[in-house]
């Protein structure tokens, strides 16, 4: 006899009193069980224990692997934590609590569904006491909840619109939210010198002690994890030797990134601050310009949520660094890491899942992959954006042209394939532009540097690296080995005191092998030039032979005549007239002459007395012809008297124009020399000499 038909009449009624009103409850429960598994098909089952009074606390599969999309249209299973590192996947904590879902109405009546595998029969307990009051459900959140994600005890509320930050970078903070470093002077020197280790718990306390807001409480855990935890090279490197678990990482003082971002995790939730562990891909150590991502993350950061906003930070790399080996760390505080402009963030950091990037619109990994690698130091000089923005380029007829906007003036050099050749770099008053040349084609490594225009730093620090893709060369521009980079005039050779060039261009092109150069000299200062080519035999004086320097009050003009064709160097060297020491390299152009024919003599040599205020107008060649008469033209001011003198010597006159004028023939002599007399009282002095053609 069934169980039903052995019941009286009255026991039916009572057990009817009793069970009908669970059965709205367990329809729901079922009905909820059934969507959740059709939801989640194929996939690990996110499980929430519910109980009276209490937030919702989910617990996971010991099976589960993370997300099994990223939200970016990539099908692949991810953990959430791991070492930073490229190479080891982040690994994920399992759960060995039981799957159920355990629900109560304020009547008392305490029911609990277990959510089984598909097709499993969910069964049904059912706990009776007497009560009174409304059923209704309790609000289920987990990751399948709109709006919100469990994190530890907490309800988190996931990223929402007003989370998200414009991409690409807009250039005005580095960081999601305005801060004033200098407010937090105190609290980091405090947060960096507390050294209680013996629990998490008594830790935060100790932080919390000088910490009252909760951006003061996530800086607190901030500056105290960069400054106390290492990475640990040998758990990097064997599996086997590193834990992850927040107390081990306090204990040990180390761990790779899953441990920094479990460690700052459990910090905050001590201090009452929601975070969040988030898992992605990095371009950290190993990352190599232009690579692709795929398999499982290899590094791990956080999220925290402050003034109604969720913020990224990233304390691995916050604390410092290592070699290229990863052999060794060094601590090194990084503030570009705390609460990081997303729209900055991206540049190295790829979440597994793609609303964590607070962006909008949100990257793809391929845009993620493609888009430029910009080093922190990009950022701390002042440097807005690089052209082009992709790490691959490829040279257009021998030629790649590069170009960084920057916020202040910066000092910059390059390396390609480890020198510093081939190349014209130029500065501006806000950037630089480098045009590369490679002479061979193949793929070459093009680095760049930079450092700050004042101060005392002689460091230059990398910003940015490209992939040169040449398939052609282009011979004509093969620069001499002695060209300097930057090449030109800019703000630094204003800063020097060379005013209003002339010339502009880092290039001075001519077809005759002659041209002229002229500044403003803003300060009081000597000026030395010389001349370089890869192509000549002629000796360091014979070159500078080939320049004359003209002053004209605070105006200073270098004529220059070329030897020969070919590609020179003019280099500019100064000092301060009052400085007794050696004159400083300040800029350099590049002097290009295609004309085969060209062969200009030397100037005429100068003697020491020759003056800054002296001016040479006839004859410039240094080498007169035999059996002539030359005619001489010189500005030359006060003095009283002056002379050609050869075989014999002839008497210069003064011109109503202020120029000394005269002839001088050349027959029966090697050199001719110019002579002037300042006074009466004096001796003549020689200030020119040239030298004559042998018959």
């Amino acid at each position: 006899m069934a169980f039903h038909d052995r019941l009286s009449h009255t026991q039916r009624i009572l057990l009817a009193i009793f069970c009908f009103p669970l059965l709205p409850f367990y329809l729901c429960a079922l009905c909820y069980a059934r969507s959740h598994e059709e939801q989640e098909e194929g996939k690990p089952t996110e499980l929430a224990h519910v109980e009276a009074g209490k937030t919702v606390e989910t617990q996971k599969d010991s099976s589960f692997t993370g997300f099994q999309s990223d939200g970016n249209g990539n099908d692949r299973s991810q953990q959430p934590r791991g070492n930073g590192l490229p190479g080891q996947p982040v690994q994920m904590q399992p759960d060995e609590q039981a799957p159920v879902i355990t629900s109560y109405t304020n009547e008392g009546t305490h029911v609990t569904v277990e959510v089984h595998p598909r097709n499993t029969t969910p069964q049904l307990f059912k706990k009776f006491s007497l009560g009174k009051g409304v059923r209704k459900l309790p609000s289920l959140t987990g990751l399948d909840n709109k709006g919100f994600q469990e994190n530890g005890k907490s309800r988190v509320p996931l990223p929402g619109g007003k989370d998200l930050h414009a991409y690409p970078w807009d250039k005005s903070s580095l960081k999601s939210m305005t801060l004033d470093l200098q407010q937090f002077e105190k609290l980091d020197a405090y947060a960096s010198k507390v050294s209680v280790k013996n629990s998490i718990e008594e830790l935060v306390k100790a932080l919390l002690r000088e910490a009252r807001s909760d951006l003061e409480k996530v800086r607190a855990v901030w500056m105290w994890i960069c400054h106390h935890i290492e990475y640990d090279v040998a758990g990097f490197h064997n599996k086997g030797q590193k834990s992850c678990e927040p107390k081990d990482v306090l204990r040990t003082g180390k761990s790779v990134c899953a441990g920094y971002a479990g460690l700052f995790q459990q910090m905050c939730s001590v201090a009452g601050v929601q975070c969040m562990e988030l898992s992605g891909y990095s371009k950290g150590y190993s990352y190599r310009c232009g690579q692709s991502f795929t398999g499982d993350s290899d590094h791990a950061w956080n999220a925290v949520y402050l003034d109604g906003k969720w913020h990224l930070l990233d304390s691995t790399w916050g604390s410092g660094s290592v070699n290229d080996s990863c052999s060794k760390f060094t601590f090194q505080y990084k503030e570009f890491y705390f609460l990081t402009h997303p729209a900055l963030f991206i540049n190295n950091h790829f979440p597994d899942n793609s609303n964590w990037q607070l962006l909008k619109p949100a990257l793809t990994l391929k845009e993620f992959e493609r888009n430029m690698f910009y080093n922190i130091q990009f950022y701390n000089l002042g440097m807005l954006v690089a052209h082009p923005e992709t790490p691959i380029i490829q040279t257009v007829n021998g030629k790649a042209t590069i170009s960084i906007e920057s916020r202040a003036p910066l000092l910059f050099m390059f390396k390609l394939q480890g020198t510093e050749e081939h190349g014209l770099m130029t500065l501006k008053k806000n950037g630089m532009k480098l045009e590369i040349y490679p002479q061979k084609t193949g793929n070459h490594k093009l680095q760049v540097f930079a450092k700050p225009s004042k101060g005392s730093e002689d460091h230059y620090n990398e910003v940015l690296e490209y992939t040169l893709e040449c398939s052609s060369v282009d011979k004509n521009m093969c620069f001499p080995k002695d060209l300097r980079q930057p090449v030109g005039p800019s703000w630094f050779t204003e800063r020097k005191g060379f005013l209003r060039p002339s010339h502009h261009d880092p290039i001075i092109h001519t077809n005759d092998g002659r041209c002229s150069i002229t500044f403003t000299l803003g300060k009081d200062i000597s000026v030395l030039p010389s001349l370089h080519s890869d192509n000549t035999s002629l000796t360091e004086d014979m070159r500078r032979r080939h320049i004359m320097e003209i002053h004209r009050g605070n105006q200073i003009e270098f004529k220059i005549h070329l030897p020969h064709a070919g590609k020179f160097v003019l280099r500019i060297f100064a000092k301060k007239k009052s400085d007794p020491g050696n004159y400083n390299y300040i800029f350099n152009y590049l002097i290009s002459c295609p004309n085969t024919e060209v062969k200009w003599p030397v100037f005429p040599e100068n003697y020491r007395n020759w003056a800054e205020s002296y001016e040479l107008l006839e004859p410039l060649a240094g080498l007169l012809p035999a059996n002539r008469n030359v005619q001489f033209k010189l500005k030359l001011h006060s003095i009283a008297k002056a002379f050609v003198k050869g075989k014999d010597t002839s008497p210069l006159t003064l011109s109503k124009d202020g120029y000394w004028e005269g002839t001088c023939n050349t027959s029966g002599c090697t050199e001719v020399c110019v002579m002037v007399q300042e006074n009466a009282n004096l001796k003549f002095s020689y200030i020119l000499k040239y030298e004559v053609e042998t018959q």
